[in-house]
């Protein structure tokens, strides 16, 4: 159901970042893809590259299934498109399951019509002395493409977009980072226990994700909602990179029913307006009565 301009307002006044909320992670990956299509047939009219920041992980697969369906059945082509993906664990080869080279590959690259060349992921595999300026040469690339039309991003429950851990800077750019201990923790499953997992990633800086023109931020389940509510509600705060995004003129945060559960519009609707009260905000209100 849409806001009266009152309840809108008084959501805006709370959420930093434009949220959407979608019924099922399907149907926000659906939105997504289509806004991606859109760009990349937009720039193809006019002749231009369209130029893609990628994230991995679980959120966005549904993102790339709806983009791999389009290429297929509606003749989607990618031969315009550039791409840079946030990161990669370091060090890892590309082969290997948990390889973010290896992961796009299977859902997306392999699977469309983009040019092996256009596809670009933090490479893993090189020698320590030459990260530093391979991390130059990454930053580059995506200058000279023309900068980044839209970034993909998913959230970590600490936070980090991409991986920009806590204590990551507004300014900073590609870099080696060591990873958070709740960030290895959340991915030991992936790598069949904890201390597999590698301590240090290749990542694009927040502010390269910010030098994008426009920002999808995705979250899907309630595991995700304690933190997209510190990151749309909270103040900006270096320990939360996600919260940066509350400074970018063109980002938005795309959620389904379960990630939007903090957010106040959905739990504590009355402190923002009148509301029609029923059997569960009438719950609601006494549970956050208790809690205090």
């Amino acid at each position: 159901m849409p806001f009266s301009s009152l309840e809108a307002a008084s959501v805006s006044q709370r959420e930093k970042i434009p949220v959407q909320v979608y019924p099922h992670a399907n149907d926000a990956c659906r939105a997504v893809a289509q806004q991606i299509a859109d760009c990349i047939r937009e720039r193809a009219v006019a002749g231009k590259s369209c130029v893609l920041g990628l994230a991995t992980g679980s959120t966005p697969v549904g993102v790339y299934n709806e983009l791999v369906r389009m290429h297929q059945d509606e003749k989607l082509s990618f031969a315009n498109v550039f791409t840079f993906n946030l990161d990669e664990y370091f060090p890892l080869q590309p082969h290997e399951l948990q390889s973010y080279r290896r992961f796009m590959r299977e859902n997306l690259f392999d699977l469309i019509d983009i040019p092996k060349e256009n596809a670009l992921v933090p490479d893993g595999t090189l020698p320590i002395e030459q990260v530093a300026d391979y991390c130059k040469w990454y930053e580059a690339e995506i200058e000279k493409a023309g900068g980044i039309d839209i970034q993909l991003l998913g959230v970590g429950r600490t936070g980090h977009v991409g991986f920009n851990e806590p204590g990551s800077a507004k300014a900073s750019r590609t870099r080696l980072i060591t990873l958070d201990r709740m960030t290895r923790v959340d991915a030991a499953s992936d790598f069949f226990g904890q201390e597999h997992v590698p301590r240090r990633a290749i990542t694009m800086g927040v502010g390269t994700i910010l030098d994008a023109r426009k920002i999808i931020m995705m979250a899907f389940g309630e595991h995700k909602a304690p933190i997209i509510r510190e990151a749309v509600e909270g103040e900006i705060n270096s320990n939360i990179a996600a919260s940066f995004l509350q400074e970018h003129p063109n980002a938005e945060v795309i959620l389904d029913q379960a990630a939007s559960a903090n957010l106040t519009r959905v739990e504590s609707p009355w402190l923002l307006g009148p509301v029609t009260w029923n059997e569960e905000k009438v719950r609601k209100a006494h549970l956050a009565r208790s809690l205090r």
